[in-house]
């Protein structure tokens, strides 16, 4: 079973010591999302967990702990979520600035392979249009190319507590698969990027082809990748639990909605 850790919280971020606790113990229990009273059993074993799958703004909390990881046998990679928005869109993320150097240590010791950059969401606002993501991308792509060999792009998608959230705010966020012009007009620029870049790029779990435009569909977690990283023989299953259009390989999630503390506006797991 691979470990996915976490789509519901930045565990690497807010919470690296307790999760080596519970890799210490061998297993972690995780409440379920809806009903507090249930929960799973997750298995940190090395003989059950075949690998574990990152998801984070800033990796540097787990840096101490990533030699005990190795020792454990652990295959491993990460996904490094790096947008660029202003506030209010993201208060509390790190910037390109402060996270350059931990990119840079992170590629020297795991190398760049195991470094994926999830552009995600795609923000299209009145004032986050074509010429900030054109400038935003291009800014990003030069910084992380170094250091990752993919990119994974996916475009928001206006959950109703993320709409009631931005009205709140005061803010419009619109949907880019209802504007098929700006669409193309989006995301052939930036699939242009990334190849100039050298880096491979992805969409994600988006109900429309984006191949047209340079993006073929892809997965965050790969069981293709960790097999050619680590030499395993992990054959495909679909994550059913997760949206119909998402590719990604069966996992268990072990974190925990409502416990990130970055802010972000748009984000469904708050």
């Amino acid at each position: 079973m691979i470990v996915s850790v976490s789509r519901r919280t930045d565990i690497p971020r807010y919470f690296a010591g307790w999760f080596m606790q519970q890799v210490r113990a061998g297993v972690v229990h995780v409440p379920h999302p809806f009903r507090s009273q249930y929960e799973k059993i997750v298995s940190l074993r090395r003989e059950d967990a075949s690998a574990l799958v990152f998801w984070t703004r800033d990796p540097r909390p787990l840096f101490p702990y990533l030699a005990e990881l190795e020792r454990g046998g652990f295959p491993y990679y990460f996904l490094i979520t790096m947008n660029g928005y202003p506030p209010p869109w993201e208060p509390d993320v790190p910037d390109l600035k402060e996270m350059l150097p931990a990119w840079k240590e992170l590629a020297r010791r795991i190398g760049r392979r195991r470094l994926v950059w999830r552009y995600d969401p795609v923000l299209f606002t009145p004032s986050l249009g074509m010429k900030f993501h054109m400038a935003n991308f291009n800014r990003l792509a030069a910084s992380f190319a170094p250091f990752a060999f993919r990119v994974i792009v996916s475009l928001l998608d206006v959950y109703p507590k993320v709409k009631k959230r931005l009205q709140r705010a005061g803010l419009e966020a619109i949907e880019l698969l209802e504007r098929p012009t700006e669409l193309a007009e989006l995301l052939s620029p930036l699939a242009a990027t990334a190849k100039a870049s050298g880096l491979e790029i992805q969409s994600c779990a988006e109900p429309r082809d984006l191949t047209p435009f340079g993006v073929p569909p892809g997965k965050c977690i790969d069981e293709k990748l960790l097999n050619d990283l680590f030499g395993l023989n992990l054959s495909y299953q679909k994550d059913r639990r997760q949206r119909s259009h998402c590719l990604c390989q069966h996992s268990a999630d072990i974190g925990v909605y409502g416990t990130c503390r970055a802010g972000c506006l748009y984000c469904y797991a708050r």
